[in-house]
């Protein structure tokens, strides 16, 4: 059984591979995958995201067109630590594409090599918000991050097409060469950054302030997903009057009501940041989101 078993793989392989000129259909759940996943592969590959960069990937509807996507699909790759978990499991099962089941090759869990921010201690329930029992799942907002999905991509392409192995760990270099030296001149950039308080509207931007030495020292929302009671931002003012701080950031795609409602109160400024590839026009690759990202913090608090 083990034989039939391992046969029946390398069949699956062998099939891809022999299919002349035929381009690895990969789909993804967010933007910043697919991204990544498209400077790996390079023209090897076809590559599709459910997700734009302009909606929030927590609450997306299961389509029948996103169902469509995954069953056309060789490699799956998805964010993780249940970010898709309310809509994910439909399209798998929607999709009714065996080759990109858990467990299989054209399954990628993009989170498996990520140390997980966030991970809540003790018992977690609904009463609490939206909260994550495998840790924060935003972790592509940290571009080191992404040079480790970037080899797990590369990794997993070699498997799927090994006779693209070369092409892709030539690919995989180059990616890593020019993200490490972009994230070297924004670590640069960010040096005034560091220790500055802010405040957030949801536990979204964890990775960004880690990585650039923000404290996000509270948020418009009262729990995580749930909306702020007026009770919640009278508070929030205060704290942030008491404590002079001058910045909520926020993402895009959010109300942008209570968040410039609260700054005109605290005498502060709201910056709406883009927090995905996609997310505003001119961002179409993976550094071109956190060049907008750090010329949008710069110009924010250039103020104050």
């Amino acid at each position: 059984m083990r034989f039939l078993s391992l046969a029946g793989m390398l069949f699956g392989l062998v099939a891809f591979a022999g299919r002349a000129g035929a381009a690895l259909q990969i789909v993804s759940t967010t933007p910043d995958l697919a991204a990544i996943a498209r400077e790996v592969g390079g023209e090897r590959v076809e590559v599709k995201a459910i997700a734009r960069g302009d909606q929030d990937p927590h609450y997306l509807e299961a389509k029948p067109s996103y169902m469509s996507l995954v069953n056309k699909a060789d490699l799956l790759i998805y964010n993780g630590l249940e970010l898709e978990i309310g809509w994910l499991p439909l399209l798998v099962q929607g999709g009714r594409n065996p080759a990109v089941l858990p467990g299989k090759p054209g399954n990628l869990d993009a989170s498996a090599g990520i140390s997980a921010l966030e991970i809540p201690t003790g018992e977690v329930d609904r009463s609490q918000g939206d909260i994550h029992p495998l840790g924060n799942p935003h972790y592509t907002l940290d571009p080191r991050n992404g040079l480790l999905v970037a080899a797990a991509i590369a990794a997993r392409l070699q498997v799927l097409d090994p006779a693209g192995a070369q092409s892709y760990s030539g690919n995989l270099k180059r990616f890593e060469q020019e993200l490490q030296q972009r994230i070297a001149g924004w670590e640069g950039r960010a040096g005034d950054l560091r220790g500055r308080r802010v405040v957030a509207y949801h536990q979204n931007l964890e990775y960004l302030a880690h990585w650039l030495g923000l404290e996000v020292a509270d948020y418009i929302e009262d729990k995580p997903g749930v909306p702020p009671s007026p009770r919640h931002l009278a508070e929030l003012v205060e704290h942030m009057k008491r404590e002079g701080m001058p910045v909520i950031l926020y993402a895009n795609f959010q109300d942008a009501a209570a968040p410039g409602r609260v700054a005109a109160q605290a005498n502060a400024r709201a910056i709406a940041l883009p927090i995905s590839v996609g997310g505003e026009a001119g961002i179409a690759t993976y550094a071109d989101l956190f060049e907008t990202i750090l010329g949008r913090l710069e110009t924010g608090f250039g103020g104050h």
